[in-house]
């Protein structure tokens, strides 16, 4: 039987999602036997690779990296799971949208209430370009399923993982816990 190739992104959100996927402890070492790692934030891959057959992807779209590299995860990946109200939703990534474009939050956090050089932060490959708007991640690419909460908890996160193995539906019926 060939091993699942298991990738984990985050995106803009806060960890919360890998956390409560650590916080599986033992049960990775078990997970560890069916899947091989090939891109996550607790590895050091700087690309994402071909043919992944799943995707957890914490956090939202608040910026042109996560513009790219979510659009590599679904070319590249089998099944995208959001993972977390961040990816489901925007949730509180998003909570910037009411205040107006990226420049203009920027101009008032930088020039008009902090930087005392009056530098707006802008280092190409260094410092990623804020989008207008914050999305979550459907709103940029199909999403195959959705595991909501904030974070998920582990295990939640380990029973949805468990059915995909398993190669069955996961139920996500009930609440957050």
């Amino acid at each position: 039987m060939n091993r699942l190739k298991l990738a984990t992104v985050w995106l803009g959100g806060c960890s919360g999602c890998h956390m409560s996927l650590l916080d599986l402890d033992e049960w990775l070492i078990d997970l560890a036997a069916h899947v091989d790692l090939v891109y996550s934030p607790i590895a050091d891959q700087k690309t994402f690779p071909e043919d992944v057959d799943l995707t957890l992807v914490e956090g939202a779209i608040a910026n042109d990296e996560h513009l790219e590299l979510i659009q590599d995860v679904r070319e590249r990946s089998r099944m995208v799971v959001a993972l977390g109200d961040c990816a489901v939703t925007g949730n509180v990534t998003a909570l910037r949208n009411p205040l107006g474009e990226a420049r203009s939050i920027l101009q008032q956090v930088y020039i008009e209430h902090g930087d005392p050089r009056g530098i707006l932060p802008s280092t190409p490959g260094i410092v990623p370009i804020l989008v207008d708007q914050v999305v979550p991640i459907h709103m940029i690419i199909p999403v195959d399923l959705f595991l909501a909460g904030c974070p998920p908890s582990g295990p939640r996160i380990r029973a949805v993982l468990e059915a995909l193995l398993a190669g069955t539906p996961p139920e996500l019926v009930g609440g957050f816990g």
